[in-house]
């Protein structure tokens, strides 16, 4: 069930924008069930919709009106998530920073390899150790 400021917020998305972020929302209680990673803390932060699992760091995504055509998948700028993530997907993806995935709102969700980033980013406090994720 959708925490309620949640459900509030995504009433404001625009269509097709609404179903892009839900499908990402979906995205993130699956891994957390598949994965066995327990409850999903769900709460709005800085008003964009945010989740986090105890053994993770939190995911964070939004659609902005100033840019109409993207939407944004955010993560924690103080890891090494979204280097590792532009070091696996350059191919595939498009980024902001160190904090962020940025997806086109007219192209297909990228699901596979979202879930592996969202996965990862679930599963930091237990990985982060890896070389290519380091602290």
């Amino acid at each position: 069930m959708m925490h309620k400021d949640i459900q509030n917020k995504f009433e404001t998305y625009p269509e097709p924008v609404k179903p892009l972020l839900i499908q990402i929302h979906t995205l993130i209680f699956d891994i957390a069930q598949e994965q066995d990673l327990g409850s999903v803390e769900e709460s709005l932060k800085w008003g964009e919709p945010n989740y986090v699992v105890k053994s993770g760091t939190a995911v964070r995504f939004d659609w902005k009106p100033k840019s109409p055509e993207l939407y944004f998948i955010f993560f924690n700028c103080k890891t090494k998530l979204v280097d590792t993530f532009r070091e696996l997907y350059s191919d595939k993806l498009e980024f902001q920073g160190n904090r962020a995935i940025v997806l086109s709102v007219d192209g297909a969700l990228p699901y596979d390899v979202l879930k592996h980033c969202i996965a990862l980013s679930m599963n930091y406090k237990n990985i982060k150790h890896l070389p290519l994720l380091g602290e």
